[in-house]
């Protein structure tokens, strides 16, 4: 009798202890699903910009304060990263994602946007926008 009580509150416990993997499984996949689900809306932009070389401090500084308050401001606005060229400053490429299509047509209506774009008008020397598709990320989680 000791033997089959022992017996059944193993499988009391391997039946409860499945049922929380389970659950967790769930989670995960849901979790994971809503993440996908996410990203395919998002709107991933690559913007390419030559910059007149005599006004590269002022359109660095523009370019800044744009992408900061854009992202302090705008929920939809995830995420910015500009960069330069190391052999060519003047060589701007910024990566820009946004939450949705919508998010990025009230974005280019903002005041902060159209002050960055009268500002800059002739610093620009040439304008490349390229849609991407996001295919993946990795990011240590502290950032």
């Amino acid at each position: 009798m000791r033997k089959f009580k022992k017996h059944i509150k193993f499988q009391l416990a391997k039946s409860k202890m499945l049922t929380v993997i389970f659950g967790l499984f769930i989670l995960t996949f849901l979790f994971h699903t809503q993440v996908m689900a996410q990203e395919k809306k998002q709107m991933v932009r690559l913007a390419k910009i030559k910059v007149d070389p005599l006004q590269l401090e002022k359109y660095n500084a523009a370019l800044k304060e744009q992408m900061t308050t854009a992202v302090r401001v705008e929920s939809g606005v995830l995420t910015y990263y500009a960069v330069a060229d190391k052999s060519d400053p003047t060589s701007i490429t910024i990566l820009e994602i946004y939450a949705d299509t919508e998010a990025y047509k009230s974005h280019i209506e903002t005041t902060h946007f159209k002050k960055y774009k009268e500002t800059v008008k002739d610093m620009v020397k040439s304008l490349e926008l390229i849609d991407v598709t996001l295919i993946g990320f990795a990011k240590k989680s502290d950032m």
